[in-house]
């Protein structure tokens, strides 16, 4: 704030008076001359003084203090709550029988130790996907529709992750590892709302509740069921049990063919009554756990849910999703229905596309997804229209997998439980694992 001027006539006098010769004082003083000063001075000073009163002193800016906790809706960065990257650990399981040692190897502990980033962004994800499902869980209601479901999961993980996916390559740093599939009774997977889907949660529906988080394409995938019905219950826990049984199960040198056993011996020990009617649970025996790669859902190695003959062992350094679904059907599915997975082949031939369309798509795809799965939604959220000719090209060329619903027979139910265990050099982490389940 400008200080305030003097009026004219006393700026004039004060003129006047600077300029007048003083006579030298015959004895040296001139008391006269200093007294006029100090009115002079007095009078220039009084304007200051008033200016002075009236400047306000300006209030430093509170400084905003960085978020200790998540919001509701989750929108607060993950990155935020652990400033300095020391995100929470999984459950870390030490291993068995001659792997025993490994927890104190001092081989194996530095290897461990050179494996910091991959943890980091494997912790990172996780903590992604606990605090989005957590809400999830306590949010997800009748008379939701399935993509007003589906979205608030993926904007919360877009938002906590710090990337929204609208720019190019965006969604390939951070962000959805794979579309949310919301899959209801008899359809066991691989379900996700597309444009104009007007299906709404109801009362009496079991949902599995299935998405992915990714950093720096380190997939964290765990599911969860949702049944607000308590006559489901025991199915939910049959499936919760089983899974349970397979991250137990699993370790280095372990064969799947034996985790498939255990997971079966537990799945099939329940059974829900359902109408006056008791029906066992069954494993699915067609849908498998699976290894996780650097960018892609599907590994080369398989879980099964039931007792099998494969001899494939797991070891050091894998990452496996365990996955087990129970069904009050035939524990077995087929696909059926409009697709809305899909994801681009790593192994995929170089193909001379005639279609315009599919290759504007085909560039769009490796830009933002990669080999990351994605659905029709996230397409259309790019701005992208008319591209449905071109989808189905590259799908009918080999270049892009399409994944349909996997459903039993009607009138049956089913429930899925997941997740991703890392098998370290010293230890086992059920990295997904939280207070939840």
């Amino acid at each position: 704030m400008a200080a305030q001027a003097a009026p004219a006539e006393e700026l004039s006098k004060l003129n006047v008076e600077e300029t007048k010769p003083t006579p030298a004082p015959a004895n040296g003083n001139d008391s006269d001359a200093e007294s006029g000063d100090e009115e002079a001075e007095e009078g220039a000073a009084a304007p200051a003084a008033g200016a002075a009163k009236k400047k306000k002193k300006r209030k430093p800016k509170k400084k905003k203090k960085a978020p200790t906790s998540q919001s509701e809706p989750p929108r607060v960065l993950v990155s935020q709550l652990f400033p300095n990257k020391q995100y929470p650990k999984g459950e870390e399981v030490e291993y068995v029988n001659d792997n025993l040692n490994r927890v104190t190897n001092e081989e194996k502990r530095h290897l461990d130790n050179l494996n910091q980033e991959f943890l980091t962004d494997y912790r990172h994800a996780a903590e992604v996907h606990r605090q989005v499902r957590q809400w999830a869980q306590k949010s997800i209601k009748p008379g939701q529709t399935l993509t007003e479901i589906a979205e608030n999961i993926e904007d919360s993980v877009r938002a906590l992750t710090g990337h929204s996916g609208l720019e190019e390559g965006d969604a390939l740093v951070a962000g959805m590892g794979f579309p949310t599939g919301l899959s209801i009774n008899h359809c066991a997977a691989h379900y996700t709302p597309n444009a104009g889907n007007k299906m709404v949660l109801q009362e009496d529906d079991v949902m599995k509740v299935d998405f992915g988080v990714h950093v720096n394409g380190r997939i964290v995938d765990s599911a969860f069921t949702v049944a607000f019905n308590p006559r489901y219950d025991p199915l939910l826990e049959a499936v919760k049990a089983a899974t349970n049984a397979g991250i137990k199960e699993a370790g280095i040198d372990v064969r799947v063919g034996d985790i498939g056993a255990a997971i079966q011996e537990v799945m099939e020990s329940y059974e829900v009554e359902i109408n006056g009617q008791m029906l066992p649970v069954k494993s699915i025996r067609n849908l498998n756990g699976h290894t996780i790669n650097h960018y892609s859902i599907h590994g080369t190695k398989s879980v099964p849910i039931v007792k099998s003959s494969d001899q494939t062992k797991m070891e050091e350094g894998d990452v496996f999703a365990i996955e087990t679904f129970g069904s009050t059907g035939n524990g077995y599915v087929h696909e059926e229905g409009e697709v809305s997975h899909y994801a681009k082949r790593g192994d995929a031939a170089k193909v001379d596309l005639r279609l315009s369309s599919a290759k504007s798509l085909l560039k769009v795809i490796d830009k933002n997804f990669g080999t990351l799965p994605f659905c029709r939604r996230y397409i259309d959220r790019l701005g992208q229209d008319k591209y449905l000719l071109g989808l189905n090209n590259l799908v009918s060329q080999g270049i892009v997998e399409a994944y349909p619903p996997l459903v039993d027979k009607k009138g049956s139910y089913t429930a899925q439980y997941e997740h991703t265990i890392l098998l370290r050099p010293t230890v086992k982490e059920v990295i997904s694992r939280g207070d939840d389940f």
